[in-house]
C-alpha cells in the first residue's frame, strides 16, 4: 500500500511522482479523501478543545449559565461523534482505494511508456554464430522427444505441456542447479504452499486489482458454511512474502535471504494471442524465486544482488543475456524500480522473417514499503547506545524485494535453443552435468 501519510503530507508531490507512471485514475478521488479525512480530523480535535474549554467553565458558572453550558456540550458531543464517524468512513474509502492505486517509482527510474523506453545497463556474453540454421524449442524438443503439448491441450487444454524424457529430467536437474547456487551463497531455502488467501493475495499486491490472473479453488461443506475460497500461488513471492505477516522483527535480523523452488499458475487473462508456441507463455510453470526482507538503507544493495545473482546463474549456464532497468510505465504494480534480465533466443522467429530475439527470464524489484504495509511487516530500529527505553524508536515498515533466480522453463527453452548442435542434439554446459548423471549431450 501507499504511504499514506506522505500523500497527506504532500498530495500535490506525491500525485506528480505517480503520474510518473501514466494515467492512474483513481489518484484525484484518493487526494480528496485524504484532505477530506484530514479536514473531518481537525474540525473534531477543534471540537473538542471546546468541550474541554466549556467543560473547565462550568466549575465557575451559575446554575442559569450550567444548564445553557450543558446544552452546547450536548450539541458539542453529538457534533464530535458525528465528525469522527465522517472521519472513520473516510478512512474505510480511503484503505479500499489505496489498495488499487500502484506503488510510486523511485526517482532514478527513467519516464517512459512501455518496453521500448526501458534501459539497457548491461550485456553479458555474446550470442553464438551458428554455422546452421538455429531451430526453436520447440522444434528441437520435440525431435528429442522432450515436449509434447498436444496431448496436454487434450487434457488441460491450450498453454499446458507435458515434458517427458530428457525435457523432464532437464527441468528438475534445472531446479536443482539453481537452489544449489542459492544456497551456497546464503540463502535460505523454503517450500513454500501452492494454495493461500485472499488475504495473502492482498498482501502482495495481486488482489483486489488482479484477480482476473489468478486461478482460484474452492472446499469444505456445502450450504452449511460455504465454500473457503483459496487460490493457486502465482509465483512463491506470494507465500513467502507474507510468511511474516503481522510480526515484527529486529534490525539485527536484517536482511534475510529466502529462495524457493514451487510451481507458477496465471490464467495470463491480458495475454490472448501472444506466444502461443511452446513454452514461452504457460498457465502452468515452475520458477526458483528470490525474496529479501530489509531496511530500507539495504534496499538498493540487495536488489543489485539480486541482479547479479541471476546473472551469474545465466553465466554458468553459458546463455548470452542482458540487463534492462525498467522505466516508469514498464514496472509491475507493487515495484519501485525494476530490471529485468533478458536472455538470447537465437530460435525465436520475429516479425519481419529473422530469428533471434531477447526475451524476460528474470525480473528483480524492490517494492519498498509497499507490500509490507499491506501485510504489516515491520522491523523494530536498533537504538543507539544509551537511549533511554521510552525514547526507543518505533516499529517502521520493512522492505520487501523479490526475483526469479530463475523461471526454469524460460531456462530450459534458451538452453536447448542455445546449445543446440546441427544433428539436432543439445550439449549440456559443464555447470549442469552433474545434475544429469553426467550426461554432455542430449540426443534422441
Amino acid at each position: 500500500m501507499i504511504d499514506l501519510r506522505a500523500l497527506e503530507e504532500d498530495p500535490d508531490a506525491f500525485a506528480a511522482n505517480l503520474r510518473r507512471r501514466g494515467e492512474v485514475g483513481s489518484l484525484d478521488e484518493l487526494v480528496r479523501l485524504t484532505h477530506a479525512r484530514k479536514a473531518a480530523l481537525r474540525e473534531a480535535q477543534t471540537a473538542q478543545e471546546t468541550r474541554n474549554k466549556l467543560n473547565d467553565q462550568m466549575k465557575k458558572a451559575t446554575p442559569e449559565e450550567r444548564e445553557q453550558k450543558r446544552v452546547e456540550l450536548r450539541s458539542l458531543g453529538d457534533r464530535i461523534k458525528e465528525l469522527e464517524m465522517t472521519a472513520k468512513d473516510t478512512e474505510e474509502r480511503l484503505n479500499a482505494l489505496a489498495l488499487v492505486v500502484p506503488n510510486p517509482p523511485r526517482p532514478e527510474v527513467p519516464q517512459g511508456k512501455g518496453s521500448d523506453d526501458n534501459v539497457e545497463t548491461q550485456r553479458v556474453l555474446e550470442p553464438r554464430a551458428f554455422a546452421f540454421a538455429p531451430r526453436d524449442h520447440v522444434d528441437v524438443m520435440e525431435r528429442l522427444g522432450m515436449l509434447d503439448t498436444g496431448r496436454a491441450a487434450k487434457i488441460s487444454g491450450a498453454r499446458f505441456a507435458f515434458l517427458k524424457g530428457h525435457g523432464a529430467r532437464l527441468e528438475r536437474a534445472l531446479a536443482a542447479f539453481m537452489l544449489d547456487f542459492h544456497l551456497a551463497r546464503g540463502d535460505v531455502e523454503i517450500a513454500p504452499p501452492y494454495l493461500v488467501s485472499g488475504k495473502t493475495l492482498q498482501g502482495t499486491g495481486q488482489l483486489p486489482k488482479f484477480g482476473d490472473d489468478l486461478f482460484s479453488v474452492s472446499f469444505g461443506p456445502p450450504k452449511e458454511a460455504g465454500p473457503t475460497p483459496l487460490y493457486l500461488i502465482p509465483t512463491s513471492e506470494v507465500p513467502i512474502t507474507n510468511y511474516y505477516a503481522d510480526e515484527i522483527l529486529d534490525e539485527e535480523t536484517l536482511p534475510q535471504r529466502f529462495c524457493a523452488f514451487s510451481p507458477c499458475f496465471r490464467a495470463e487473462a491480458g495475454s490472448a494471442g501472444r506466444d502461443t508456441r511452446g513454452l514461452i507463455r504457460q498457465h502452468q510453470f515452475d520458477k526458483v524465486e528470490m525474496v529479501r526482507f530489509c531496511t530500507p538503507a539495504q534496499a538498493l544493495a540487495e536488489l543489485e544482488a539480486m541482479v547479479q545473482r541471476a546473472s551469474d546463474l545465466m553465466t554458468a549456464l553459458a546463455l548470452p543475456h542482458r540487463v534492462m532497468l525498467l522505466c516508469t510505465g514498464d514496472m509491475g504494480f507493487g515495484a519501485e524500480k525494476t530490471y529485468d534480465l533478458e536472455v538470447w533466443l537465437p530460435g525465436q522467429e520475429n516479425a519481419d522473417g529473422t530469428r533471434g530475439a531477447y526475451r524476460e527470464i528474470s525480473s528483480c524489484s524492490t517494492c519498498g514499503t509497499f507490500q509490507a504495509r499491506r501485510a504489516a511487516i515491520r522491523f523494530r530500529p536498533t537504538p543507539a547506545p544509551g537511549t533511554d527505553p521510552k525514547k526507543a524508536p518505533r516499529p517502521q515498515p520493512l522492505v520487501t524485494l523479490n526475483g526469479s533466480g530463475l523461471a526454469v522453463g524460460r531456462t530450459l527453452i534458451a538452453l536447448v535453443e542455445n546449445h543446440q548442435q546441427e544433428d539436432g542434439s543439445v550439449a549440456i554446459p559443464a555447470a549442469l552435468r552433474p545434475y544429469l548423471g553426467g550426461i554432455d549431450v542430449l540426443k534422441a
